[in-house]
């Protein structure tokens, strides 16, 4: 009977022994030197180091984080404008240059002729004084202006800005007329009262934008012909 139950251990014992040696030869042993198991997922925007270099770099798929840059930026002369839109309700820049055509062929007219009532409201004080010291050489010397404006082939808008409460705004003018200046007796000393000028002039036109008066004045002139 015992040497029944002895040969039954046996049997139990050796049968054991093959399968933990079946498991020992597929799965192995540990040696300290096995990879790491692969992470089940990564972090949308995060990095994983290169195990070669010890380098950080960017999985595959993710999303850059930094500064943004805006889609559509806008030129100065533009975002100048938009702040004159934005302190004045009523500044419309087609409307404007519509206006500043009309100005520039009144002040040429009324400076032409001496016209002062016409251009003090039109002038900022510098610019008056600097016409009317040029008016008043002319009576001095007794001189005489021909002008006829011809028209304006091309205004646009130049430069702008808002300092304050004070928007300037610049406009490039080309355009023709006729002007001649005669001395007492007659004799042209200036000009030729039959040729047409191209005349190409920058003039700046300011004004407060808090202020009930709609008008712009004239500040800045530079002349040249074209």
């Amino acid at each position: 009977m015992a040497d029944s139950q002895l040969l039954v251990i046996l049997a139990v014992a050796m049968v054991a022994g093959i399968i933990l040696f079946r498991l020992f030869t597929v799965l192995g042993r540990r040696t300290g030197n096995e990879r790491e198991p692969p992470q089940s997922y990564q972090r949308m925007g995060s990095v994983a180091p290169d195990a070669a270099d010890n380098k950080v770099v960017p999985i595959p798929g993710a999303v850059a984080r930094g500064p943004v840059a805006p889609a559509n930026p806008v030129d100065p002369l533009t975002q100048a404008l938009l702040d004159i839109k934005t302190a004045d309700r009523g500044f419309e820049a087609e409307h404007f240059l519509a206006g500043a055509r009309h100005a520039y062929e009144m002040i040429l007219t009324a400076y032409s002729a001496n016209d002062r009532a016409t251009l003090r409201p039109l002038l900022s004080d510098e610019v008056y004084a600097a016409f009317d010291g040029v008016i008043k050489g002319r009576e001095e010397r007794k001189e005489k202006v021909t002008f006829t404006f011809v028209g304006v082939q091309d205004a646009r808008i130049s430069h702008a800005v808002l300092k304050g409460r004070t928007a300037e705004v610049t406009i490039t003018f080309t355009a023709q007329y006729i002007s001649a200046t005669s001395s007492e007796n007659g004799a042209v000393v200036d000009g030729d009262p039959k040729a047409v000028r191209d005349a190409h002039d920058i003039w700046t036109f300011a004004r407060d934008v808090r202020s009930s008066d709609p008008n712009w004045t004239l500040v800045a002139t530079t002349y040249g012909e074209a």
